[in-house]
């Protein structure tokens, strides 16, 4: 069988025996030092977050990392160079919904002027998107990348703790969601379900077993409600009945009033009890209510009249919405966690963090917006105050000078700039800075030896390139204040709020202003990409090399035709014309072609490009389009086909020099012609003047043994 790349997990019916038992991490695990990191589960959390609190508004800076179960969903939707911004934002925003995070790194660094160093307080989170409310919502799925699985497994990290012991959370959003679901009508309907005088509980009793519970039911209850109108104070418990003892038959008051509580029946029992009450008594009420742990308690409580009914009923209610309220409140989780970080208002500092804050803002806020443009605003409204440690690497030119051709992946950096911490490298030099790690010897059984790639440690390792990076621009940690603003300091402040989107774009996303431009301090690996002159083809025959498709091209139009072609995947293409004017030709041409088929049809160079009649083209924006689908197919052949493309070329002739109309020609599976937007069908020789003629045609064909020689 062939290897998927992705796992999808389902985790109301995951099955748990088929994971691993990992060993914990240990201090010789790969890329390890000795830095004690905090582990957070469901377990300690609430203690954990109150110590972080305190950290926190301490901190003059927190770092952050974050670990995914995946990066993409679907080969096609790497960042590519051909890929403009707003699809760049789209891959990022495929990959941020689709995948889970299951650790969240944390970690505040204080400057102690009186020692001279940096204390820090690494913290790992084990986090799991669990369900805790029966919210509406998105299926509880999300993708695991297998790559993901054998590299997170490579550096030990411990899968049981993540599913068994992940903290939960729910967004902002959802936590609406959940309150604004509270309404008078939802509760009342609740409330019903819970009390016998509303709900109709019909079950046939056929058995005699069932008849004769039913009879002592009611037998029993008799005998108590005559005991309550007899002596209220006193509640009658018949000792002599070997068939229900006390413990489950036990008299309490409930509001007020006098009430059994029923403990240990079954469901169908209850049942049963539930239908007796109802038949045979009106002042006595079947009510479900939760108790303080927070578990269902079935009690029969007696009422006087009908007013005292009804204000038994509300008290349910208020107690069913009290309660509510309770579990949502506490169902926020780990999001307690995040509203720490956007409320304390500190300088949040990350590596590569893109990525990380669309994760942040879509498991945490609610769902990612549509452009970058509001994405980048909506995030700035939370953190106003970013650093991306990998644009300061990137962009800084002492920093630059001191790495010279050195990788700048977070360990590489940090083994560099951070040689005294990252391998306990003794040096009396001032110019590295100290750092400390501060443990509480209360729970020191939570701290493990921080590792590569565990998203504790990572925080730990990027607020320490920060750090030093700072010392590098010479900015100064004044001995004589204990506080220092980072926000605002000259040397830093043109790289806040700036961050790296991807290795290949060459330029930054700017959270100010909510805008992407080239910035002049990367150097471009691949020429600027002219959109307008770009031409998607995808479905052609994996047999079909780049070389292949530009020679078949550049024989109709041309040596200069094509500037360059990059390949989606195996069947997938982008090509980039010298002018916009050949992507129109182009695409007539192939309208043309896949129309007539004749004997030039089938000679033509293009036939080659169109052999086995499933190939389409578009403009780009159609890329675009067809990123911003929601499925994840391998093939983007078959993401095209998912979003139910049926025509084979979407044609675009605009600017005409005439008057004439600017027209959208698209060809169906049968090679009929959608009509123009006037009502006329379209006429191939009304396009003459952007496609080439019959006689060009033939011509290119006796011309393609020079032009290919040239080529060569």
């Amino acid at each position: 069988m062939r290897n998927l790349p992705f796992v999808w997990v389902r985790y109301r019916t995951l099955t748990l025996d088929l994971l691993p038992r990992l060993r914990p991490f240990s201090t010789d695990a790969p890329g390890g030092g000795s830095v004690a990191v905090k582990q957070v589960t469901r377990s300690n959390f609430n203690a954990a977050l109150e110590g972080l609190r305190a950290c926190v508004e301490e901190s003059d800076f927190v770092a952050v990392d974050l670990e995914m179960t995946g990066v993409t969903s679907a080969p096609w939707r790497d960042s590519f160079e051909f890929d403009r911004s707003d699809v760049r934002y789209l891959k990022l925003k495929d990959s941020a919904e689709k995948f889970a995070v299951v650790q969240f790194g944390v970690c505040p660094f204080r400057w102690d002027s009186s020692k001279g160093s940096f204390f820090a307080h690494p913290h790992n989170f084990y986090i799991f998107p669990r369900k805790e409310l029966p919210l509406h919502g998105p299926p509880d799925d999300f993708l695991w990348q297998a790559t993901s699985i054998d590299f997170l497994a490579k550096y030990q990290f411990d899968f049981n703790a993540c599913i068994y012991e992940g903290i939960s959370y729910l967004s902002r959003e959802q936590e609406g969601e959940a309150l604004k679901g509270l309404s008078s009508e939802y509760l009342e309907g609740l409330a019903n379900s819970f009390c016998n005088f509303e709900e109709p509980v019909d079950i046939p009793i056929a058995r005699t077993s069932d008849i004769l519970f039913s009879e002592r039911m009611k037998n029993k209850l008799h005998k108590w409600h005559d005991s309550i109108l007899r002596s209220p104070d006193k509640a009658y418990i018949d000792k002599e009945d070997a068939g229900i003892n006390n413990a489950q038959f036990q008299t309490v008051f409930f509001k007020m009033r006098p009430a059994i509580m029923l403990n240990g029946f079954t469901s169908h029992q209850l049942k049963l009890i539930q239908l007796v009450v109802k038949k045979h008594f009106n002042d006595l009420m079947y009510v479900r209510v939760v108790d303080e742990d927070n578990s269902w308690q079935r009690r029969v409580v007696y009422v006087d009249t009908n007013e005292d009914k009804a204000l038994l009923m509300k008290d349910v209610l208020e107690d069913l919405r009290k309660n509510a309220e309770k579990r949502i409140k506490s169902s926020v989780g780990f999001r307690h966690v995040v509203d720490l970080l956007a409320s304390a208002g500190k300088l949040i500092v990350g590596h590569n963090c893109l990525l990380d804050l669309a994760h942040i803002y879509n498991k945490f806020f609610g769902p990612l917006p549509s452009s970058l443009t509001e994405f980048v605003q909506a995030v700035h409204e939370k953190f106003p105050h970013i650093v991306d440690t990998k644009h300061l690497l990137n962009s800084n030119q002492t920093i630059q000078s001191l790495m010279k051709k050195n990788r700048k992946s977070l360990s590489s950096a940090f083994s560099l700039l951070c040689p005294n911490v990252s391998s306990n490298f003794q040096t009396t030099s001032k110019s590295y800075l100290r750092f400390e790690v501060q443990t509480d010897e209360i729970s020191s059984s939570c701290f493990n030896s921080g590792a590569k790639h565990e998203a504790g440690y990572d925080a730990f390792m990027t607020g320490c390139v920060f750090a030093r990076a700072c010392s590098l621009m010479g900015v100064k940690f004044d001995v004589g204040s204990p506080s220092f603003d980072l926000p605002r300091n000259a040397k830093i402040n043109k790289y806040i709020n700036v961050l790296y989107p991807s290795w290949n774009s060459g330029t930054v996303v700017h959270l100010d202003t909510g805008t992407e431009f080239l910035d002049p301090n990367y150097k471009h690996r691949y020429p600027p990409v002219i959109y307008a002159n770009t031409t998607l083809i995808w479905g052609f025959l994996p047999k079909l090399k780049p070389k292949d498709l530009k020679e078949c091209i550049i024989k109709v139009f041309g040596l200069d035709s094509v500037k360059s072609v990059f390949f989606i995947d195996r069947t997938s293409a982008l090509i980039q014309f010298g002018k916009e004017e050949f992507v129109h030709k182009f695409l007539a041409l192939k309208n043309s072609l896949e129309d007539n088929h004749d004997l030039v049809s089938v000679l033509h160079p293009l036939s080659k490009l169109l052999e086995g009649g499933n190939t389409r083209a578009a403009d780009y924006d159609t890329y675009r389009d067809i990123c911003a689908g929601s499925a994840s197919k391998v093939l983007f052949a078959d993401q095209a086909d998912s979003l139910g493309i049926t025509w084979k070329t979407k044609v675009c002739a605009a600017r005409m020099q005439d008057t004439e109309d600017v027209c959208c020609r698209e060809t169906t599976e049968d090679g009929s012609l959608a009509k123009h937007s006037n009502g006329k069908k379209n006429d191939f020789k009304r396009q003459s003047k952007h496609q080439s003629s019959y006689e060009e045609i033939i011509g290119s064909l006796f011309s393609s043994k020079t032009l290919l020689e040239r080529a060569s």
